[in-house]
């Protein structure tokens, strides 16, 4: 896929006639239904539907129930929960994990065999392109190379956890959504430990990643109500429970 050209088609950029300068258009949230009636604009709905509804769209390539969106919430738009919102424009970068450059096609890679503990894409085939096509197309506007306002998660000093007390956190502020035995509801309500899990070898599985994907973005109908410290807390509660491990196999690109 000419994804270049999609972006032109999409937002209009490019130059304009009798000007020098590339016009530039400030990112807002794209609306669905304008997606265009062309093939491009069929990757584009397949990507969304594969992003919001992973183990549906994706089956083959998701070895639990979580989608994309459970971490990247809000279809991927939502500041602070980790958001897609301008990530073709920061890449190639350098990744620490991986010690060296890596593609945006190469991180959506590590989402599938880490965060879905599932298998790689096919890099040309049709669910990596609409995967990337959908990123393409939520990111228009914004300026190439400079962060999305929110990206990643909040900033949190480190604090020392307290697993006892992120018991009780649990228990009061998130068993209601996620159960007891941490299985959840999908899929509506990720689980959070056991086979349907992520893996062992994802972001979240890093205990201030996800300390601070909680305290903005948790309770679900309380977001950001529960101090650092509890967050920190139940962080570690939720990491004394068992989950998948991770495929080394999977750990090139």
């Amino acid at each position: 896929m000419a994804l270049a050209a999609l972006v032109f088609g999409i937002t209009g950029c490019g130059r304009a006639k009798g000007t020098s300068a590339p016009k530039t258009l400030a990112w807002t949230e794209p609306d669905p239904s304008k997606i265009p009636a062309t093939p491009e604009g069929d990757s584009i709905r397949a990507g969304r539907l594969i992003f919001n509804q992973t183990p549906r769209y994706a089956p083959s390539f998701v070895g639990n129930k979580l989608s994309c969106s459970d971490c990247h919430v809000r279809s991927g738009m939502e500041p602070f929960a980790a958001p897609m919102v301008g990530m073709p424009g920061l890449f190639p970068m350098y990744n620490t994990r991986a010690k060296k450059v890596i593609s945006l096609e190469d991180r959506v890679q590590e989402c599938f065999t880490r965060s879905e503990n599932g298998h790689p894409l096919q890099y040309n085939g049709p669910e990596m392109i609409a995967v990337v096509s959908y990123i393409h197309w939520l990111s228009v506007g914004q300026v190439d190379g400079k962060p999305f306002p929110g990206r990643g998660f909040v900033k949190l000093s480190a604090l020392e956890a307290d697993s006892m007390k992120g018991q009780k956190v649990y228990t009061d502020k998130c068993a209601a959504c996620h159960g007891k035995d941490g299985a959840g509801k999908p899929p509506i309500l990720p689980a959070l430990w056991g086979p349907d899990s992520y893996n062992d070898g994802a972001g979240m599985d890093q205990l201030p990643k996800m300390a601070a994907f909680v305290q903005h973005n948790m309770p679900q109908n309380h977001p950001g109500t529960l101090t650092a410290q509890e967050a920190y807390d139940v962080a570690a509660y939720v990491h004394t429970k068992p989950r998948p491990k991770f495929n080394p196999d999977y750990s090139g690109y």
